[in-house]
Formats: C-alpha cells, structure tokens, sequence
C-alpha cells in the first residue's frame, strides 16, 4: 500500500508540474476571450477530455507507436515548437482568440472544436513533456494496481487542469476587451520563447545523433 501512495504521489507531483494548469490558463484566457462563458466552459471540457485519452493512450502504447511510425519524442518536441511559434505570432498580432460575436451556433462550435483539440489539448496541455512522463511511469508500474492508480491521478490533474481553465473566465469578465488584447500579446512572447526552447531542446538530440552517425 506505501509503494501505491509513494507511487501516486511521484505521478501527480510530475504531471502537475508538467502540465502546469496556471500556466496554460492565461494562454486559454487569450484564445477564448470573445467567447461566451458557455462556449469558454464547453473549449475547457473538451481540450482536457481529449488531453486525458491522448496522455492515457501513449502511456499503454506510445512506445509501441514511437518505434512503428519510427517517431521519436525530440521529433514530437520540434513540431510541437513550430505549432507553439505560429501560435505565439498570431498571439502577438491580437488575432488568436479573435471571434465576432455572432448568432451562427455552427461557426461558433468549429471555432471551438478547432481550438479545444489544437493548439489547447495537443500539445498545450498534453505536450512532449506529459506523454513521455507518462509512457515512462507507465513503465515503471510494477502492477495492475499502480497502472490504474496512474490513470486515476491523470485524470485527477486534468479535472483540476478543467477547473483552473473555467475559472479563468472570471478573470477574463474583469479584464475586459483592452485588458485582454494587452495579456494576449504579452503572453505571444511568452509562448515564442516556449516555443523557441521546445523546438531546440528536439533538435539538438537530433542534430546531435546525426552527427555522431
């Protein structure tokens, strides 16, 4: 029973830490900023749905898929910069989040499916850093108990992550539409520099490997 605590605890602190529900809020916050606090509500839920069935996924069998399609995760880390980078711009530019307020329910829900799964489920939320934590923790379950209690306490952090996310839209009621335009550049830089250190932290091992080759 102490291996199960001293086990969940390891697996939430490094998945709380990785994640880091309080930094991808403001980034939501940005992107959501011309919806209403329903379709915000509805953005959070499915970006930490699908985020749980992505990590929960390759913790079973990402080191199965890795080898497969021949991927490795400095190779997901690169394309998880450049997808960071783009966003960052658009960020910096005010145009990210920008939504007309519109009676279309169909546009409305597009827009939020697109952004829910990419940029915010994958890699925001579930990035190179949460899928490696967990296909090598999943490794590292000696049992069927310690494998489900992993899965409860990724679950467990996406449901904080979920709730972060919706209070933020609080927080963006208050800032208003000048408030929120000045945090969304703001954290563009923020994001382009996030994204600078993803892309190099991938492409280093690679560069490295080919030369050794």
């Amino acid at each position: 029973m102490t291996e199960i605590y001293s086990f969940a605890l390891l697996a939430f602190t490094a998945f709380f830490t990785i994640i880091n529900p309080l930094g991808t809020m403001p980034i939501f916050m940005s992107m959501t900023a011309s919806l209403s606090k329903q379709h915000r509500k509805q953005t959070a839920k499915k970006a930490t749905i699908v985020a749980f069935f992505t990590v929960v996924a390759f913790a079973f069998s990402g080191q199965v898929l890795f080898k497969f399609f021949g991927i490795s995760v400095n190779s997901f880390r690169v394309v998880g910069g450049l997808i960071f980078f783009m966003m960052g711009w658009d960020m910096l530019q005010a145009r990210l989040g920008h939504f007309k307020h519109t009676d279309d329910e169909d546009k409305i829900d597009a827009y939020v499916e697109d952004i829910s799964i990419t940029p915010l489920a994958i890699p925001m939320i579930c990035g190179p850093g949460a899928i490696t934590n967990a296909i090598i923790l999943m490794e590292d379950a000696k049992d069927i108990p310690q494998k489900i209690t992993l899965i409860i306490i990724i679950g467990v952090v996406l449901l904080i992550t979920y709730l972060v996310l919706v209070g933020a839209s609080k927080i963006t009621e208050k800032l208003g539409s000048t408030g929120n335009k000045v945090m969304m550049r703001l954290m563009g830089l923020i994001v382009m520099v996030i994204a600078v250190e993803f892309f190099f932290s991938g492409l280093k091992p690679i560069i490295q490997g080919i030369l050794h080759t």
